[in-house]
C-alpha cells in the first residue's frame, strides 16, 4: 500500500515534521512493506516556514530576537527566499505557545512587526507573512506600531499594546509607518473568518486565547473601532486571521490576503503526492468546524476527496462532529485523556499510526471503512 502522511503541526506540542515521522514509524511497525511518504503541511500557522524551507531551493534561515506577545524577548527565525523575498511566521514572534499563560487583552503582535522590520533592513523586496497561531486579538496594531504607526487615545497618547486597549482608540497616525517593499506584502491566512461579527476574530477565536464573554465583547468593540478608523474591507474572508492581523496589515499596509493552506500545498506538490497514494493520513492538534475553513487538515481532506483517495484523520482531540473520513483516531482516546496525550504526543502518534495500519489497512482491503476511537 502507498501511504501519504501529511499532517499539520499539533499546536504547541509537536511539529508537523515530527508528527509525520511518528505516524510513519507506527505504521511501518505494523506494515513494514508499505511505501510511506511524509509530507508535513502548514496553513500559515506553526510550521509554515519549515514547509517553505523544504519546498523552495536556496532558502536561507536568519535569526532575530524580538518582543514576544507578553513582552518577553523571544528568538524568532525568518526565511530568506531567492529573489529578495522574506518569509516570516507570526507564530514564531507572536504565537500563543510563547505565553506562559493566556493574556487575551494584553497580548500583542509587536514582535511580528519587529521581525518584518529586520527583513526590510536586510533588503527584502517582497514580504510573505504566515498568519496563524496568534496569542492576541489586537487587529495587527502591535505589528503596525513596530513599523512606525501610532494608535492614539482621545488625549493624543499612544495606547498600550493589546486588543484590550482598542476600545479607547481615537486616532491612527500613519505618517511614520515604514512603506511596504516594492514587491508587495502577501499574508497567508489559515482561516476564512471576517474581522467582525459572530464568525469574526473575537467571537470565534478569542475564547481559544482565554477570553471570557465580557472580554470577547470588549475585543469586538475594539476591532470595530479600529475598522472605523482604518477603513478597508473588514468583511473580506481572511481579515479575521490571527486576531485580526490580516485586516490590520491589509487595511494599514496594503497587504494581499491568500489562503495559506492552498498555497503551501501547491508549493509542496500536494496534488501529485495525493494522486500517487492509496491512502492519505492527515491530522492536527484539535479538529473542529474551523478546520474545514482554510486550515491544512481540512485542505488535505478536500484534496483527498477530490482525488477519490481514502483519508484518515488523527487529532489530539475533536471539537464537534467528526469529518468525513475512512477513520478518525484521537490521541486523547488512545492515551486515556488529553493530559497524557499532551505529555508524550509522539508516543501516541506512533500508536495512532499502528492502529491505522492494523485496522484501517485491513478494512480498506476488505472494502469496508471502520470507526476508530
Amino acid at each position: 500500500m502507498r501511504v501519504l502522511i501529511a499532517p499539520d503541526s499539533f499546536k504547541g506540542s509537536v511539529s508537523a515534521t515530527a508528527a509525520a515521522a511518528a505516524l510513519a514509524r507506527g505504521w511501518l511497525a505494523e506494515r513494514p512493506a508499505d511505501r510511506v511518504t511524509c509530507l508535513p503541511l502548514a496553513d500559515g500557522g506553526e510550521g509554515t516556514l519549515d514547509v517553505l524551507a523544504a519546498a523552495v531551493p536556496g532558502a536561507r534561515w536568519h535569526q532575530a530576537v524580538v518582543t514576544g506577545p507578553g513582552n518577553e524577548p523571544v528568538d524568532c527565525a525568518w526565511l530568506e527566499l531567492p529573489g529578495a523575498v522574506a518569509a516570516v511566521e507570526l507564530a514564531r514572534a507572536s504565537g500563543l505557545p510563547l505565553l506562559s499563560r493566556p493574556d487575551p487583552m494584553g497580548s500583542h503582535t509587536v514582535g511580528l512587526g519587529e521581525v518584518i522590520g529586520r527583513a526590510l533592513d536586510h533588503g527584502a523586496g517582497q514580504i510573505v507573512i504566515g498568519l496563524g497561531g496568534s496569542a492576541s486579538t489586537d487587529g495587527g496594531t502591535g505589528a503596525l506600531a513596530a513599523l512606525g504607526a501610532r494608535f492614539l487615545d482621545a488625549a493624543g497618547r499612544e495606547l498600550p499594546p493589546g486588543g484590550g486597549a482598542l476600545a479607547g482608540l481615537a486616532a491612527v497616525d500613519t505618517a511614520g509607518l515604514r512603506p511596504p517593499p516594492a514587491g508587495g506584502v502577501t499574508c497567508l491566512t489559515d482561516v476564512t473568518a471576517p474581522l467582525l461579527g459572530p464568525l469574526g476574530a473575537a467571537a470565534v477565536f478569542g475564547p481559544q486565547k482565554g477570553a471570557g464573554p465580557q472580554q470577547v465583547a470588549q475585543l469586538e468593540a475594539g476591532l470595530a473601532r479600529l475598522a472605523e478608523l482604518l477603513g478597508g474591507e473588514p468583511g473580506t474572508p481572511g481579515m479575521g486571521a490571527a486576531g485580526g492581523t490580516g485586516y490590520g496589515l491589509a487595511a494599514g499596509w496594503g497587504a494581499a490576503l491568500m489562503p495559506g493552506a492552498a498555497e503551501l500545498a501547491r508549493l509542496a506538490g500536494l496534488d501529485r503526492a495525493v494522486a500517487a497514494a492509496d491512502l492519505v493520513v492527515t491530522g492536527e492538534g484539535r479538529f473542529d468546524p474551523t478546520s474545514l475553513t482554510g486550515k491544512a487538515a481540512g485542505t488535505m481532506i478536500a484534496a483527498a476527496a477530490a482525488a477519490g483517495v481514502p483519508v484518515a484523520l488523527v487529532a489530539g482531540q475533536l471539537g464537534g462532529a467528526p469529518p468525513p473520513a475512512a477513520a478518525v483516531v484521537t490521541l486523547a482516546a488512545l492515551a486515556g485523556g488529553p493530559g497524557p496525550a499532551l505529555a508524550d504526543p509522539e508516543r501516541w502518534l506512533g500508536q495512532a499510526g499502528r492502529a491505522l495500519a492494523r485496522d484501517l489497512a485491513r478494512d480498506l482491503a476488505a472494502g469496508t471503512s471502520p470507526g476508530m476511537p
